[in-house]
């Protein structure tokens, strides 16, 4: 893949600056607290089974001085993704790259890779209580307790028959305890069938949609992707604008939060680390 022009990348750097500036305005206009909360559990059927957690509250406030537009950063910490070529047969290495890339051949299969990918994606949700997760993986819990807990949840949850018996199949197989590593897996499986590039946009607070697409569309032009899949995480750390990780694991990074920039002027003062109080 050819490396972009100097004007397109340009072009980038000043999109993704401006909305830069919106953000930290946006910020600084702040005067009252605001509360966010993360997502909520998968299902109030299911989490009450199990005593679902309280979602976590973070509290933030404040406003923020004039600060100077920080300096587009990428990082690469190792090679660029490749499109081809080892990169399944790496995943079927491991016994959760084997089971997700058997349940991407079924959905590719019957035409509902795009259905068994939203399906994955619950049940990474559901599986991501300790509750449940403990409730699975626990030996001295009959099986058939566990395959009617996978009934109701395919149920409530709208799961489709193959995927409810893919479940099936790992509690019966004694391997239900590799679901989370079978929900990373999948979507890699899924990305790369889809020439999908998959990037993580954290932020202080939530991004408006059309902030995300605009990411969406620099990142698009950097890997030259056919497709652009954002996950958004709320990072209060970053004092105020967004980093953006994409490529092979997670291995380029774009930083360009007030963090990144008083780290920077840290280290040109000799002041050491900056201890943040969010």
């Amino acid at each position: 893949q050819k490396p972009l022009p100097n004007n397109e990348l340009s072009d980038m750097y000043i999109s993704l600056s401006s909305l830069y500036t919106r953000l930290v305005s946006m910020a600084a206009l702040q005067q009252t607290p605001i509360t966010f909360q993360s997502r909520s559990p998968p299902s109030k059927e299911i989490t009450s089974k199990f005593q679902s957690h309280k979602p976590l509250k973070t509290s933030f406030s404040g406003g923020f001085p004039s600060l100077k537009l920080p300096k587009l950063t990428v990082k690469f910490a190792g090679k660029s993704r490749s499109r081809g070529g080892t990169a399944g047969a790496k995943m079927a290495d491991s016994p959760a790259g084997s089971y997700a890339t058997a349940l991407a051949d079924v959905a590719k299969g019957n035409g509902t890779l795009e259905t068994t990918s939203a399906d994955v994606e619950k049940v990474g949700k559901i599986f991501s209580d300790p509750q449940v997760y403990d409730f699975f993986v626990n030996p001295t819990i009959d099986i058939e307790k566990k395959r009617k807990v996978i009934d109701e949840i395919a149920s409530s949850s709208s799961l489709q028959p193959h995927t409810a018996n893919f479940l099936n199949i790992l509690i019966d197989m004694k391997r239900i305890e590799v679901i989370k590593d079978i929900v990373k897996e999948f979507e890699v499986v899924y990305n790369k069938l889809t020439d999908t590039e998959l990037a993580i946009v954290s932020s202080v607070v939530k991004l408006e949609s059309q902030h995300l697409a605009q990411i969406a569309k620099g990142v698009q032009r950097l890997t030259g992707a056919k497709n652009v899949r954002i996950k958004t995480v709320i990072d209060p750390s970053l004092v105020a604008g967004f980093t953006i990780r994409y490529g092979n694991a997670g291995s380029k990074l774009i930083d360009m939060s007030v963090k990144k920039q008083l780290e920077e002027i840290a280290d040109q003062l000799d002041l050491g680390d900056i201890q943040l109080a969010v």
